[in-house]
Order: structure tokens, then sequence, then C-alpha cells
């Protein structure tokens, strides 16, 4: 008796896990009548007219060794396609003393995480920050890895200069 129950069971939970699986996957067409697609937020075009935003990396404390970038950029979300973030950092000084920085871009997440500017691409350099700063817009929709690589990566690694953003597109509602 034992093993018609176990077997009416496993029966009974194959049938009903097929029978989920298959409603998922079924493409319902409900009609004009019930659910309007079109309304859907999802499925409007992008907003044309939406204007970009300048972001200053760091806000009021710019970009500068020991400050979590993560944080503000976490805080500061959303970043929008074609918003400008903007890098500013004192300049080397003439006799050579002080903390030079740059700022790269980093292909993936694996280099962001071990701070490996092997296959970085340099997009300013320790003069580029001084005064009004450095521009970079947010061209696409994808994610973008940004560290300081000065001293072999050591800002990086040890001073929290890197931060990741993924700008969305601007929508209509």
């Amino acid at each position: 008796m034992a093993l018609v129950n176990a077997q009416t069971f496993l029966l009974l939970a194959v049938f009903s896990c097929m029978f989920a699986i298959g409603l998922a996957n079924y493409d319902f067409n409900w009609g004009p009548r019930t659910w309007n697609k079109t309304n859907c937020p999802y499925t409007h075009p992008p907003n044309a007219t939406q204007t970009s935003n300048r972001f200053i990396v760091g806000g009021s404390e710019n970009w500068h060794y020991g400050f979590n970038y993560m944080d503000w950029a976490r805080k500061t979300a959303p970043f929008f396609v074609n918003d400008t973030l903007v890098f500013k950092y004192d300049p080397p000084n003439a006799n050579g003393t002080g903390f030079p920085h740059s700022v790269y871009l980093l292909p993936n997440y694996r280099s962001f995480n071990k701070c490996d500017f092997r296959r970085a691409k340099r997009i300013a350099d320790p003069t580029q920050g001084a005064e009004e700063g450095f521009e970079f817009v947010l061209k696409k929709m994808q994610t973008y890895y940004f560290a300081c690589g000065e001293h072999q990566g050591i800002h990086c690694k040890t001073g929290n200069m890197k931060f990741a953003v993924m700008p969305l597109k601007h929508w209509r509602f």
C-alpha cells in the first residue's frame, strides 16, 4: 500500500511540475479587452528630449585617496546615458611632491575587482583633473569601471579610488 501511495504522489508531483512549466512558457494572447500591453511602461520609446546631468565624482570631496567612491556612486545613482562624470583632482606639484591621480577605464569586473590595469585604458592623466576637471560622457548603456591607476594600482587597491556605474536610458512615462 505504501508503494502505491508513493507512486501516486510521485506521479502527481511530476504532473504538477509539468503543468506549471507549461503555463509559465505559454504565450497568452488576452486580446484587447483585458491586458493592454501598449500601456506597459517598459514598451515606451526612449525620451530623446530628456536633459543629461553633470556629476562631480566624489561630490565636494573630488577625486582623492581614501574616499569611498563605490558608496558615492551607490548614493548618487541612478546615472543615465549621456550624463557626464567630472573628475577633479590636484595636479602633481612642480617639485615632484604630492600624490598624482589619474583615471583609468577598466575592461571588466575581474580587472576592476583585482585592480588589474594590464588591459585598462588611461582616459585622464595626472594633469587633466585640475581646475574644471576631466569630463567623461556615459555614451552607452553598459557598465563602466573607473579607477585610479597611480602607484601601480595602490590607490585603487587600498585607497578605494574605484567605482562602477551602469547608466540607464531615459524613458517617458
